[in-house]
């Protein structure tokens, strides 16, 4: 039995690293839009089922772990910006503000019905942002494929003045929690 992370994301494969060596990548490509009305903890946990299941359909005898992550505000779901002009009016409703970032892991066994699943959520707080620096940093193209229109690891880190909870939820994979279901299903 294999390892397998259903996501292409750089992000997500360097943290399963810091869990274990011993994995497979191979992306799910699944549709990732949400059902209107879901709770944030209900859509991660939705897309990361989804996510595992695709592709548990194609290596069933292995173990597969989806994942997918979401920052809410003001209790409307902000996913991955549509295109620079979305990225900066997510930007603009960050600023000064503090937001919930929920990250969804799904861990599907090759045995049909066998899946263990969790929400993580992290409050974040960003300084106030002045649109020139809005504008660079959607400059900079890093916000174009993360949830919120921000990457915590990367250039918006000198935005955010406060996290409450879990630093690797923000990134994409709560590492804690997934290490500690992955022992508990005997794959460590």
């Amino acid at each position: 039995m294999s390892l397998i992370l259903a996501s292409a994301s750089p992000r997500r494969q360097e943290l399963l690293r810091l869990i274990t060596e011993d994995f497979l990548v191979h992306n799910s490509n699944i549709d990732e839009s949400l059902v209107p009305g879901l709770s944030p903890a209900d859509a991660v946990l939705l897309l990361a089922r989804r996510k595992a299941l695709a592709v548990r359909q194609e290596c069933p005898c292995d173990a597969v772990i989806g994942a997918d992550t979401v920052v809410a505000i003001d209790g409307f779901i902000l996913g991955k910006p549509r295109d620079n002009a979305d990225a900066a009016l997510m930007l603009r409703q960050l600023s000064g503000r503090t937001h919930e970032v929920f990250t969804g892991v799904c861990l599907a066994l090759p045995a049909p019905g066998m899946e263990n699943a969790f929400v993580s959520r992290a409050q974040v707080t960003f300084a106030p942002l002045g649109e020139d620096e809005i504008l660079a940093y959607v400059a900079s193209g890093e916000p174009a494929d993360k949830a919120g229109a921000y990457g915590i690891q990367g250039l918006g880190a000198r935005f955010i003045e406060r996290i409450n909870g879990d630093y690797y939820t923000v990134m994409g994979l709560p590492v804690c929690g997934l290490y500690h279901l992955m022992r508990e299903q005997g794959l460590l």
